[in-house]
């Protein structure tokens, strides 16, 4: 193994990023960043909208993935073209509670911003006490209503509380009443059956004081599998009259885009890619171990950036690597991996094979 690989291990290794703590953030910064800087209010997402509209574009999100859209990935998905990027869902109760969910589950710094931190409560006094804490290094606070997951439902979290507008309203309520236009709140839903019920539930959040609404085009019930139901959606953005919101998306008349599992596998997506860019795989490389992330998911995010580019048996290879040494080996085997002091680092598109490896495709 070369002298740059054992380099490579030992700053992943040894990386710092802000994490959260009892005192809301503990100001530990990674070797390339200073303290982290007061929030521009210019990044809030309701501003970071308008601005989109006023391009007569919509505005592109990285959806909240749990486990994957940690720090190195919104650094890398905000290179190519996205505008607001989510944070994993973060269990508010065990935010406030438990130090080392506080440690594990939020780092940032100073570049990652627009940033909407998305809390899965189901009190009024969690999410009061987990926002006090994280509001000052975040741009907006989401509220999940959709997460589908029977273990979040069967606690009150996510997908259950669309069938409970009154509490998520008054949640709204308590949060706009505390902080006004310093917290930019949102909350993200599936729809119902009756498409009615949405809309008296948006309608309601709404009133309450919901800077924006992002709606998943599903049921509770509905398979990821199945396509989305874009007439609902286009029908409960023609329910509500958010202030300066106007026809954008044809088909929906939405003011933006959210992409999850799409983005996962293409950071590109909305640069224009059709297929993960080889730029993409270098820079979250440099990302991955400059920040700091469990090896299993280093490995998941490269699985699913290179399954629409190599074939079923060198992916294969690829996740039978059983720690970073390996896979960074694996990569170099094989490709043209540049690092950020070689020309041309992060700008590549199609995959450069190693001309030596007569075993690999003509890609």
């Amino acid at each position: 193994m070369s002298d740059a690989t054992y380099k490579e291990i030992d700053h992943a290794i040894n990386a710092k990023q802000v994490n959260a703590t009892d005192k809301g953030l503990d100001k530990r910064t990674t070797p390339y960043m200073g303290y982290i800087a007061a929030r521009n209010p210019d990044d809030k997402p309701i501003n970071i909208i308008k601005r989109c509209q006023k391009e007569g574009r919509p505005v592109f999100i990285a959806g909240p993935m749990v486990r994957y859209s940690k720090l190195p990935f919104r650094q890398l998905v905000r290179d190519y073209q996205c505008d607001i990027v989510y944070s994993p869902m973060i269990l508010a109760r065990e935010f406030v509670r438990n130090e080392n969910a506080r440690l594990s589950d939020f780092s940032t710094n100073d570049s990652d911003r627009p940033l909407i931190v998305q809390l899965g409560v189901n009190n009024i006094t969690d999410l009061i006490r987990c926002v006090e804490m994280i509001h000052p290094y975040v741009d907006g606070i989401g509220i999940n209503c959709g997460c589908p997951i029977k273990e979040q439902v069967r606690e009150g979290i996510g997908a259950a509380l669309m069938s409970n507008k009154d509490l998520v309203s008054e949640m709204v309520y308590e949060v706009k009443k505390r902080w006004g236009d310093e917290i930019c709140i949102e909350t993200k839903i599936r729809v119902h059956d009756d498409i009615n019920e949405t809309i008296d539930f948006v309608k309601e959040v709404e009133q309450a004081g919901v800077d924006f609404i992002t709606v998943h085009g599903r049921t509770k019930n509905t398979r990821s599998s199945q396509p989305a139901n874009f007439e609902k959606i286009r029908i409960i953005k023609e329910s509500v009259g958010f202030k300066d919101a106007y026809s954008i998306i044809e088909t929906t008349r939405c003011d933006g885009v959210m992409a999850v599992r799409g983005i996962l596998s293409n950071p590109g997506l909305f640069a224009g890619h059709a297929k993960c860019p080889w730029g993409a795989i270098e820079k979250f490389w440099h990302y991955s171990t400059s920040y700091g992330l469990p090896y299993k998911l280093i490995q998941h995010h490269l699985s699913c950036m290179m399954e629409g580019l190599i074939t079923r048996k060198q992916l294969i290879g690829l996740n039978e690597c059983e720690n970073l040494i390996e896979l960074i080996e694996w990569f170099d085997e094989r490709y043209q991996l540049k690092r950020p002091q070689d020309p041309g680092f992060g700008e590549g598109v199609h995959i450069p094979v190693r001309l030596d490896r007569s075993d690999m495709p003509n890609l």
